[in-house]
C-alpha cells in the first residue's frame, strides 16, 4: 500500500446510546474521545442505534400510522386543482 492514501484501520470502542451497550471493531472512523476498557486506551465513538437497538435486529414491531386523516386533509387542499384538470 502507498503511504499516507489509507485511513488508519483500528481497535475503535461504539457505544449504542439507547441501550448502553459497548463494543469493539476495527474501524477507520476518525474520534476525539478514548475510553480505557481492561487497562487499554481505545478511540471511542456513540452510535444511536446498532444491532442491539434497531428494529430488525430485535424484532419491534414498527408502528402503525394513521394516514387516512392526512390523505383527506391532502385531498380538500389539493382536490379542487385535480378536478379541474380533469374536466379540462
Amino acid at each position: 500500500m502507498k503511504k499516507d492514501t489509507h485511513p488508519e484501520y483500528r481497535d475503535v470502542v461504539f457505544e449504542d446510546v439507547s441501550t448502553n451497550n459497548k463494543f469493539i471493531i476495527g474501524s477507520t472512523v476518525r474520534t476525539r474521545a478514548t475510553i480505557s476498557i481492561e487497562g487499554v486506551e481505545y478511540p471511542y465513538y456513540k452510535i444511536e442505534v446498532s444491532s442491539e437497538s434497531h428494529p430488525f435486529y430485535t424484532g419491534a414491531k414498527n408502528k402503525i400510522m394513521d394516514t387516512a386523516g392526512r390523505v383527506e386533509k391532502f385531498n380538500q387542499r389539493f382536490g379542487k386543482y385535480q378536478r379541474n384538470q380533469a374536466q379540462s
